[in-house]
């Protein structure tokens, strides 16, 4: 039986508002999170209370606007969703993320329908797609979801 993956299109800044990561004081899993109602971000550890916040608002030439990113970049915080795979680092903004990428590289049948060129699949490195790699990633992501 094949296992089937459908491609939802989703582009990686779909999982940019939540992006969990390592915390600053203690090391543990904390959470980064963006919102653009609020024009900050703010990073929360719930294991040591540790609290960061950071506005998302820029001015570019005297223009103001928002700098939309993965929330851990506005804190220059570490991914805690990430494993090294040989020359490269295979990781993941959260467990949405990571459950997305387990879907896709465990299918043996991918379906890709209206693609833009700027899907997260599409722009991921060669190494994802590889079947060659796939229970290695496998594992990784195994790993990576007990981590939490």
């Amino acid at each position: 039986m094949q296992n089937r993956f459908s491609d939802q299109n989703k582009t990686l800044s779909h999982f940019y508002d939540e992006v969990w990561v390592v915390c600053p004081a203690c090391a543990k899993k904390a959470v980064a999170k963006a919102s653009l109602e609020n024009k900050s971000a703010r990073l929360y550890c719930s294991n040591c209370g540790y609290i960061k916040e950071a506005s998302m608002e820029t001015s570019v030439g005297g223009q103001r606007g928002i700098l939309r990113w993965a929330a851990h970049n506005y804190f220059n915080a570490e991914l805690w969703l990430q494993h090294p795979f040989k020359n490269d680092v295979f990781f993941a903004y959260n467990g949405e993320h990571l459950n997305y990428l387990q879907q896709y590289i465990s299918a043996t049948l991918r379906e890709h329908k209206d693609r833009a060129h700027f899907t997260l699949l599409e722009k991921l490195p060669k190494f994802y797609h590889e079947a060659k790699n796939r229970k290695a990633l496998l594992t990784i992501i195994k790993k990576l979801a007990n981590s939490v």
